[in-house]
């Protein structure tokens, strides 16, 4: 028990210092270069995880089942078909994700769209108590009500209301517990390692991502991008999909060790980094003291919660 707290613990802040890196990498390559395309970043992220995971597999420096000697005779999948047919809801769940999130952040403002994402921890419990019934102490209900208080409370000054745009974004909230929950499920369920899950998304998602870059002319225009060959915008680049794998290996290790409550919980962590490195490096943000309360709140939330965990509360 007490070496299974000792592993939660660096699960939940590494992936808030990988994620926070992450995201400034790629918010260097879409706003400093001009690069129009985020979906092409993505698609180049699970291109490179996938490459370095089928690498790693052949020199036997990880395994992609939980027996470390088990093996397949598939050599395109490298994983039992019947094991990546059990991973498809999972697979499905991360494209809707990746959709409806990329949809959400248009036609509403940032410190809304802050602030609707952050109840993401509140449809987390109800999806996982629909999905598995799991119920939480009244002390973890205190610490997530403190977040989504706070959330509400940094975006109090920007309170203009859009349909459309709120509607959007709650239903991202739901397709990001959904896709949590199914990590958490599937992840005990399949036999599979972190890694395994990594390899088995990214084979099934990374042609549907190619297939919906080229037909919207993502491609075409990434051919055409000036600074293709910068050193610089390729340094970047490359930033990115390193700290991609990073943070989705600890999304999916995190997930699984934990819960998808947890992870949600972590990713809120990230913003507060976030936010902090991207006033630092990029400037720009006006200070605002309800915004400071909030992000306070939201912090302390989050400890409250770490500190449940850890105690088994």
């Amino acid at each position: 028990m007490e070496s299974e707290k000792n592993q939660k613990g660096p699960a939940m802040t590494k992936k808030g210092a990988y994620a926070a890196i992450s995201y400034m990498a790629s918010a260097a390559a879409l706003s400093s270069y001009n690069f129009q395309s985020a979906n092409v970043i993505t698609l180049f992220q699970m291109i490179s995880s996938c490459a370095l995971l089928y690498a790693m597999n052949c020199w036997k420096i990880i395994s992609f089942t939980v027996e470390p000697h088990s093996t397949t005779n598939n050599p395109v999948t490298l994983v039992p078909l019947k094991k990546l047919v059990h991973t498809l809801p999972l697979a499905v769940s991360y494209l809707l994700y990746m959709l409806v999130t990329m949809e959400s952040v248009r036609g509403i403002s940032v410190p809304m769209y802050t602030t609707l994402r952050r109840t993401t921890v509140a449809f987390t419990m109800v999806i996982e108590y629909l999905l598995t019934g799991q119920k939480h102490s009244y002390r973890v209900l205190g610490s997530v009500g403190i977040i989504i208080m706070g959330a509400f409370c940094a975006g109090a000054r920007d309170l203009s209301f859009d349909a459309y745009g709120y509607a959007v974004v709650f239903v991202a909230n739901i397709c990001t517990a959904i896709y949590l929950a199914s990590i958490a499920h599937i992840g005990k369920s399949s036999g599979l390692s972190t890694f395994g899950l990594m390899w088995c998304n990214g084979i099934i998602c990374g042609p549907v991502l190619l297939f919906w870059t080229s037909i919207r002319g993502d491609l075409t225009g990434m051919m055409n991008f000036p600074d293709l060959f910068s050193p610089g915008f390729q340094a970047v680049m490359l930033l990115s999909c390193v700290m991609a794998f990073s943070i989705n290996y600890c999304v999916f290790w995190n997930t699984t060790l934990n819960s998808a409550l947890t992870q949600t919980i972590c990713g809120n962590l990230k913003d507060l980094l976030t936010i902090g490195l991207g006033w630092l490096l990029f400037g720009g943000l006006p200070f605002n003291l309800l915004n400071v309360a909030g992000q306070s709140l939201g912090f302390l939330g989050s400890c409250l919660y770490a500190y449940c965990k850890l105690r088994g509360i």
